[in-house]
C-alpha cells in the first residue's frame, strides 16, 4: 500500500488536517519554516521569563516549539515549567524534560484551575479548526489562564497574504480550499481578524507581524514542493466527502491535481505562503 493510499487518523471533525506520523513530520519541517520566516526566532513577545515560570503551549502538536523553547531558555539559565495540550496525543514526543508536560485537552474549554497560572502562552497552527465562534471562546480561555502581565502570541498561516495558485492545477487547489474554508466558516485573514478580537476580550498591546515564505523554487528555504503538497493531500477525506467540491470526482482524480500543482510550484518563482504572529499582553 502506498504512503498516499494508507488510512490517515484525524483527531476531530473540527480540524481538517491528520494526526499521524506523516503529518508530524510535515509540521515539524513547518516549524523550521515559520521559525525562518520570522528571522529565526521562536517568539516575538517582549518577555521576561524567569526560572520557574508557566509557559502554555496550546495545540502543541509534536512539542517542537516547547523543546526548541526549553531548551534555548535553559542555556540563558532559565528552567521553565512548560505545559503542553492537544486534542490527540499521536504526535507528542516519546522523550522531553521532566519540567515539560503533555496533556489531552481542548483550547476551547481549559481546565479551571489553570487560571491566572501562565506567564506566557503560545499557540500555532489552529486556523484550520477555528471558525468566528470557537475564535472566541479560544481567546477568552487563553485570556484566563494567563497571570495578569502575561502574553500570548498566536502564530498562524494567513491565507488571504499566500500566493500559490501559479498555473492551471494550483488554481484548482486554491479554488477547493476557499469553498472548504467557507464551508466551515474558516477565517482566511487572522491578521485582520485577530487583533480587534483580543482588544475585545481584554488584551492590550496588541501587535501583528505578516510574512511571507516561498514554496517551492527554492530548496534552501521555505517548503519545497513535494513537502507542501503532504498539507493538500491530508485535506483528500473532506474535499472528497464534499464531492471535490465541483473540481474532482474521485480521490484519484484529486491526487492527480495535487501532483500537476506540484510541477506547477516547483517550476515557478512566484509562489510563497503568508503567516502572521499576533500578540497581546493581559494586563
Amino acid at each position: 500500500m502506498t504512503e498516499q493510499n494508507q488510512q490517515r487518523y484525524y483527531a476531530s471533525e473540527h480540524y481538517y488536517l491528520p494526526a499521524d506520523e506523516t503529518e508530524a513530520a510535515r509540521l515539524n519541517l513547518q516549524h523550521s519554516v515559520v521559525i525562518e520566516a520570522f528571522d529565526n526566532r521562536l517568539s516575538l513577545a517582549s518577555l521576561e521569563l524567569k526560572s520557574g515560570d508557566r509557559v502554555l503551549e496550546s495545540a502543541a502538536g509534536t512539542g517542537v516549539w516547547a523543546l526548541e523553547f526549553f531548551e534555548e531558555n535553559k542555556i540563558k539559565g532559565i528552567v521553565l515549567d512548560i505545559e503542553c495540550f492537544d486534542i490527540s496525543d499521536k504526535q507528542f514526543p516519546k522523550t522531553h524534560p521532566t519540567n515539560m508536560h503533555f496533556s489531552l485537552h481542548s483550547a476551547t474549554d481549559l481546565p479551571a484551575e489553570w487560571a491566572s497560572t501562565f506567564a506566557y502562552v503560545h499557540q500555532r497552527l489552529l486556523v484550520g479548526a477555528m471558525n468566528d465562534t470557537r475564535w472566541h471562546k479560544v481567546i477568552s480561555e487563553l485570556h484566563r489562564v494567563l497571570i495578569p502581565g502575561g502574553w500570548v502570541e498566536l502564530v498562524e498561516v494567513d491565507a488571504d497574504e499566500g500566493h500559490y495558485d501559479v498555473g492551471p492545477a494550483s488554481t484548482k487547489l486554491k479554488f477547493i480550499q476557499t469553498n472548504l474554508h467557507r464551508e466551515r466558516g474558516v477565517i482566511r485573514n487572522p491578521n485582520i481578524y485577530l487583533p480587534p478580537l483580543l482588544k475585545e476580550i481584554g488584551f492590550v498591546d496588541v501587535q501583528c507581524e505578516v510574512r511571507h515564505s516561498p514554496i517551492g523554487k527554492s530548496p534552501e528555504r521555505g517548503f519545497p514542493a513535494d513537502k507542501w503538497a503532504e498539507y493538500w493531500r491530508g485535506l483528500k477525506p473532506t474535499i472528497i466527502n464534499a464531492d471535490g467540491y465541483g473540481f474532482v470526482k474521485s480521490g484519484d482524480e484529486y491526487e492527480e491535481l495535487v501532483s500537476e500543482a506540484v510541477i506547477e510550484w516547483k517550476n515557478s518563482d512566484k509562489a510563497f505562503h503568508g503567516y502572521c504572529t499576533v500578540l497581546g499582553r493581559k494586563p
